[in-house]
């Protein structure tokens, strides 16, 4: 049985917050909840969550800026960010802003609550030793990539992928082990992991003239220079 949680809910929709209350509570986790971006971010940053579920359109402090502002602060608590918004783009600003995991309204508790264990359960950022390929030192317990003399922040989620495809490199990695990687053993969506690479891709390939992340169509992704 998963250990009990300490959750913080920021949803101004009284009525789906009062639902999450209510499942969480019965499930044995202890649940706060405020109802406002700027009470959220109060709550988040006393530190003694072990999640946070954060709806992106909040009042007085949206959601997106609650995230930013509690990375900035140096919280590296799980955050999974709720939205009704479903473009790529908005995913994207979700993940940059620091959000590890994204679900869209409307869902499924239960589908809540399996997000949850997994990212209770790989809470914390990767602990490897640091990786040298191709040009690229990375430190993934800093969540730091050097490259060509440039400093490249990642977020969780892409750490863990690009640790998983440099210590395979210049092996080819299945979508199933990745997803495994960020999200545990129940595995994750693979559209989430499609944008998490977009993301991964901006920051580490966009930048410099060559790739070193590639596609293998059908199978997954590799980390290394043309083959």
């Amino acid at each position: 049985m998963d250990p009990a949680l300490r959750l913080l809910i920021v949803e101004d929709q009284a009525d789906l917050a009062a639902n999450l209350w209510d499942y969480f509570s019965r499930r044995g986790h202890v649940v706060d909840h405020a109802a406002d971006g700027q009470s959220g971010l109060r709550m988040a940053l006393s530190g003694e969550h072990d999640l946070i579920v954060l709806d992106l359109g909040l009042p007085r402090l949206d959601g997106l800026d609650l995230c930013r502002r509690l990375r900035e602060a140096g919280r590296g608590v799980p955050v999974i960010m709720l939205t009704a918004r479903d473009t790529l783009e908005d995913k994207l600003k979700g993940f940059s802003g620091g959000a590890d995991d994204y679900l869209v309204k409307p869902f499924a508790i239960r589908e809540l609550e399996a997000r949850i264990r997994a990212l209770a359960r790989r809470g914390r950022p990767p602990a490897g030793s640091p990786i040298e390929a191709c040009g690229v030192r990375f430190d993934p317990s800093a969540l730091i990539v050097r490259r060509e003399g440039r400093q490249i922040v990642l977020t969780r989620a892409q750490a863990r992928i690009l640790e998983c495809l440099m210590r395979h490199s210049p092996g080819v990695v299945d979508q199933a082990r990745l997803m495994r990687a960020v999200w545990g053993p129940e595995g994750g969506d693979p559209s989430a992991l499609h944008t998490h690479m977009y993301g991964l891709r901006q920051v580490l390939d966009k930048p410099f003239a060559e790739p070193l992340l590639h596609t293998v169509h059908g199978i997954g992704y590799r980390f290394g220079t043309v083959q």
